[in-house]
């Protein structure tokens, strides 16, 4: 084991998908039928098109990820914002776990034995927009996104999910790859006070990679070889 299941909870955020408002309305025949909105629009459109893949190349090899547009736009789309911008480029997994998690995307990790990795986030303040919705979100004070606790997908191998700090809106860049079933992370798990959010999934072919990354030789969780994420880049958007 390494360690109770409250000290691995404090590994791992989460945001908020807001409901389009009421549509409006349009009389005819005597009838009321009501109107999309432009925001449901683009949210039926992207329902119906495949989520976007993540093409993640790190010092031990490549694997993809589906991330999940659709179900969490806002978490997604934040993930998609920063791939984008190259924030992860040269970042290495700061804390990996055998049997239970490798974790990821802290920009203090760019060096790989800093002993601040595991608390930083983006800029605060600075903008993303929501791929499904178009709306404009704002970071927080810590540079951090709202929790989007809206859909029960649980922490099953392979899953990518939210760090946070266990405190509301605290998870910003920060995520975790499981790579085993740790129902215990669910936000709707109530057998533990941890809410960490599913926001996509490794393909199954690339799955035993992020396996051997969580199997390196470590010291105190870090590899002691470093694993540098190279770059993330985005298909299908």
């Amino acid at each position: 084991e390494h360690g109770s299941r409250s000290a691995r909870a404090s590994v791992v955020s989460a945001a908020m998908f807001v409901a389009p408002r009421l549509a409006p309305r349009l009389a005819s025949a005597g009838r009321l039928y009501a109107l999309p909105s432009q925001s449901s629009f683009r949210s039926f459109a992207a329902a119906a098109k495949a989520n976007p893949i993540a093409v993640c190349k790190t010092s031990m090899g490549t694997f993809k990820a589906e991330i999940y547009l659709d179900k969490m736009p806002i978490t997604a789309s934040n993930f998609i914002a920063l791939a984008k911008e190259g924030y992860y480029n040269g970042v290495h997994f700061h804390r990996v776990i055998p049997q239970f998690m490798a974790q990821f995307g802290c920009p203090h990790a760019k060096d790989p034995k800093s002993r601040r990795a595991g608390t930083g986030s983006p800029e605060p303040g600075t903008k993303f927009s929501n791929l499904a919705t178009g709306a404009e979100i704002t970071r927080n004070r810590g540079g951090c996104i709202p929790d989007e606790l809206t859909q029960r997908i649980s922490n099953e191998p392979g899953t990518l999910s939210m760090a946070n700090t266990g405190q509301p809106e605290s998870g910003g860049s920060q995520f975790f790859i499981n790579v085993k079933h740790n129902s215990f992370l669910d936000w709707f798990d109530k057998s533990s006070p941890s809410k960490h959010p599913v926001f996509g999934k490794v393909l199954p072919e690339d799955l035993d990679l992020v396996v051997k990354i969580t199997q390196v030789p470590t010291t105190s969780d870090n590899p002691k070889e470093p694993i540098q994420m190279e770059s993330i880049s985005i298909e299908g958007l």
